[in-house]
């Protein structure tokens, strides 16, 4: 008995051994690398022109690690990780953009509506090269952003390059940024929802905006257009139950990770806010993230008409993991695929129907001649009196909705949009009829 307890013993050694040395010699390397930092370390601590504190040594060290990977994993000071948990919560102080890095610079993702940034005209795709003349090319992403935010009412100068003209420089006065992500009004008989971001009330902001727009219109209702533009995602529980309020049942994103037992796949529950009624959903550039998601589980599921131009392309997922009393990381740690089984990463989300944002002018074609205008023409049966040319309301009158006076900007892609929903309630009702 204590031979054959011997023998195993003997044999599981003999199988082990070759693993255990292959731990060794990674766990060598290892220590061999980590003592090359520590060489570099205090060489720099040593003989650098200047002194410089070993907390910022370290952090500078862990942030080159992090942002070597991709532009989206990053070290967060405590600071900044406190300020990035306000802004999850809605409220923040700065300018009112989402950036990432690209090329050196910093990269507008988009604007956040009725910020500073917004009004100031900055536009999804620009580049910020220098802030308050100082170049950002050296800076990390969040020691760009930390430079962008301030005290409040602070000015500060960015330096914008922008396709197809020269370099300029804005001037933007620092504000409480105070997010209200989800908006609603009615259009007619159609009912609009914005969302400029997915924070912690996303999803009870859209579900409290089809409940008044039900309350105004009722069975009036004839669709819902659901505007992610410019909206650069945030967090994706929000992407979910977002997507979940318009779909009854089906899966609507997929995470994939390194390991395969961390996948995860987030489906639907039953229960559609919009009562099966058309849904547009508008994209465009500064579309990223969250919105992909939800403009891309709608479109799977055949439940939105996507409508716009080509989104952003941002589809892997970041973990934000606290580090006790040293801030936190931004890591990726998966990719997320659309229902289907779509990559977004890098390609983003293709509209159904592409329509690009254009000004639209009326031609003056002059006045024409009508059957009415001619001599001796027969009167309509249907109408009680002849009224001749009178072109009316919409026509010569310019009492029309792009009417001189109308406040509200002109918005070819909206009007694209509605104009979609209108002509498939008007399908739907000649087909059920």
């Amino acid at each position: 008995m204590n031979k054959q307890i011997f023998a195993a013993a003997a044999a599981l050694t003999l199988v082990l051994l070759p693993t255990s040395g292959n731990a060794q010699k990674n766990t060598s390397e290892t220590y061999r690398q980590l003592d090359l930092f520590g060489d570099v370390f205090e060489r720099v601590r040593a003989d650098y022109v200047k002194k410089v504190g070993d907390e910022k040594l370290i952090e500078s060290a862990i942030n080159g690690m992090l942002t070597s990977l991709d532009p989206h994993s990053s070290y967060l000071s405590p600071k900044s990780f406190k300020d990035m948990q306000v802004q999850t919560k809605g409220e923040f102080g700065g300018l009112g953009i989402e950036v990432t890095m690209e090329n050196g610079f910093v990269k507008v993702v988009s604007p956040i509506d009725d910020t500073p940034a917004f009004r100031a005209g900055l536009k999804s795709g620009d580049y910020i090269t220098h802030l308050d003349d100082k170049p950002v090319r050296g800076l990390t992403l969040s020691e760009a952003v930390e430079r962008m935010r301030g005290l409040v009412n602070s000015d500060i100068k960015l330096t914008i390059r922008r396709a197809g003209r020269e370099p300029f420089d804005v001037t933007i006065t620092r504000a409480v940024i105070k997010v209200r992500s989800a908006r609603w009004r009615t259009e007619g008989d159609i009912g609009y929802l914005r969302l400029t971001s997915f924070t912690e009330q996303s999803d009870v902001g859209i579900a409290n905006g089809m409940k008044k727009i039900k309350e105004k219109l009722g069975s009036k209702l004839k669709g819902i257009v659901l505007d992610l533009r410019n909206n650069p995602g945030g967090l994706l529980d929000q992407a979910v139950k977002v997507s979940d309020a318009f779909l009854d049942r089906g899966e609507i994103v997929s995470t994939r990770s390194r390991r395969t037992d961390d996948a995860q796949r987030f489906n639907a529950k039953k229960g559609d806010l919009a009562e099966k009624l058309p849904i547009v959903v508008l994209i465009n550039g500064g579309s990223a993230s969250a919105s992909e998601i939800v403009a891309g589980a709608l479109q799977d599921h055949r439940r939105a008409v996507v409508l716009g131009t080509q989104s952003f392309g941002k589809g892997s997922v970041q973990t934000i993991i606290p580090l006790s009393g040293h801030g936190a990381i931004r890591l990726t740690t998966a990719q997320y695929y659309t229902p289907s089984g779509r990559s977004i990463q890098a390609k983003g989300i293709k509209p159904d129907i592409e329509v690009k944002q254009a000004r639209l002018e009326t031609l003056d074609q002059g006045k024409r001649r009508r059957e009415a205008d001619l001599k001796g023409a027969l009167k309509n049966p249907n109408s009680p009196q002849n009224k001749g040319g009178d072109g009316g309301e919409g026509s010569d009158g310019q009492k029309g909705e792009n009417a001189k006076g109308n406040e509200k900007p002109f918005d070819y892609q909206l009007e694209r949009a509605l104009d979609l929903i209108r002509g498939i309630s008007l399908y739907n009702v000649r087909v059920s009829n």
